[in-house]
């Protein structure tokens, strides 16, 4: 068994990008394996080799980095992120007047798109709820156990003193109405049974965004409806996904292969996002390393700041005076993953909990293959 050198593990490592093109992005027929090699799987080298590095973090956006992984397992922390982890988003209303000009159709769609938020531990609690059908018509009960209740009931009036502003030439709808504009903080839940001790205060059900604008009216318009929230995935429906995105891109290398110096190093910073080319002064180390830059000690080159912030839109590539002297690239096992949460759970807690339901699919599939060989 031969065993590659550190530049081959690099090479095998690096998408070679080019001015119209990206080579070097196939794989072997399993990936990781390749001829003449061991490349037996080894829990001890994978703890040495893979990393978790955090970039930043707020409660709802987070960046990070996956380093020596696999494209499947990082993809599947993606689509588990999007489609798998479950919550509470309205999926029945029920409208007993709506005189605003937003059509039912429409208004409830609005409503339903409402991101919620509650106790973590409540949610864990709540059960799947499955509509009747006409086999089980018994089994769709909504109950506490299943089934959040929300009201909206909003009415436009006459500030006091309005219609006498408005005759008088004032335009201004919150001088003039009284509840012109609802939003998602006017949503009422209703606890039912123990919901309100398995929500409670500070941990009860609303809306993540309280000034989420739901429909403008004016006096004598009113809207009173019920909803009815319920646990799901964003496999069944896309207001269920607790991310508004979940994304990874792969790491950018920018390899200098020759000193770019003076203007040049100036046009070539520009050629990248801020941040990620900075000039230096040429040193007379650079002089000794590279006999074309005698007489240039002191002047700016362009030294590589920080790759990571690199969009990898090849506009370096585009300019004569540039050719072969840099090299574009990105590391196949790098994976810079962004998450942003809708609220209801911390983005942070979104990875982990990816990472719990990736590990109960793992063992779903050992557990079958385990009866496979009975």
């Amino acid at each position: 068994m031969s065993t590659p050198s550190a530049d081959e593990l690099m090479r095998r490592k690096k998408l070679d990008v080019g001015p119209e093109t990206v080579s070097n992005q196939a794989s072997t027929d399993f990936p990781g394996h390749w001829p003449g090699e061991n490349n037996e799987w080894d829990l001890d080298y994978f703890k040495e080799t893979f990393k978790v590095d955090f970039h930043s973090h707020t409660p709802n956006d987070t960046s990070f980095s996956l380093i020596s992984l696999d494209t499947s397992v990082a993809n599947a922390f993606r689509r588990i992120l999007l489609a798998e982890i479950p919550t509470l988003a309205i999926e029945e209303v029920f409208i007993y007047q709506n005189t605003s000009i937003i059509q039912d159709e429409v208004l409830a769609h609005r409503l339903g798109l409402i991101p919620l938020c509650g106790s973590h531990s409540g949610l864990n609690w709540m059960k799947w709820y499955a509509k009747p059908t006409d086999d089980n018509e018994g089994s769709g009960n909504p109950s506490d156990y299943n089934t959040v209740v929300l009201r909206l009931d909003v009415e436009c009036k006459w500030q006091e003193g309005g219609l006498q502003r408005a005759v008088a030439g004032e335009t201004d709808p919150d001088k003039l109405y009284v509840n012109h504009n609802v939003y998602a903080k006017d949503l009422k839940w209703e606890p039912l049974g123990k919901q309100s001790e398995m929500f409670p205060p500070g941990e009860e059900i609303r809306s993540t965004n309280p000034d989420i604008l739901i429909v403008k009216m004016r006096p004598g318009q009113s809207v009173s409806l019920s909803m009815y929230a319920v646990k799901g995935i964003g496999q069944d429906h896309a207001k269920f996904s607790p991310v508004a995105t979940a994304s990874y891109r792969l790491m950018p290398t920018i390899d200098i292969l020759k000193p770019i110096v003076g203007a040049d190093a100036k046009k070539f910073a520009r050629c990248f996002p801020r941040g990620v080319i900075k000039l230096d002064s040429v040193t007379s180390e650079d002089v000794e390393q590279h006999a074309e830059l005698e007489s240039k000690e002191g002047e700016s080159k362009a030294v590589v700041d920080n790759a990571m912030n690199d969009t990898v839109s090849r506009e370096c590539l585009r300019h004569p005076e540039f050719k072969d002297k840099v090299k574009l690239g990105r590391i196949r096992d790098h994976f810079i993953f962004r998450i942003e949460s809708t609220g209801q759970w911390n983005s942070d807690q979104l990875f982990l909990e990816s990472v719990k339901l990736l590990r109960v699919k793992c063992q779903r599939i050992k557990r079958g293959l385990d009866e496979m060989m009975k």
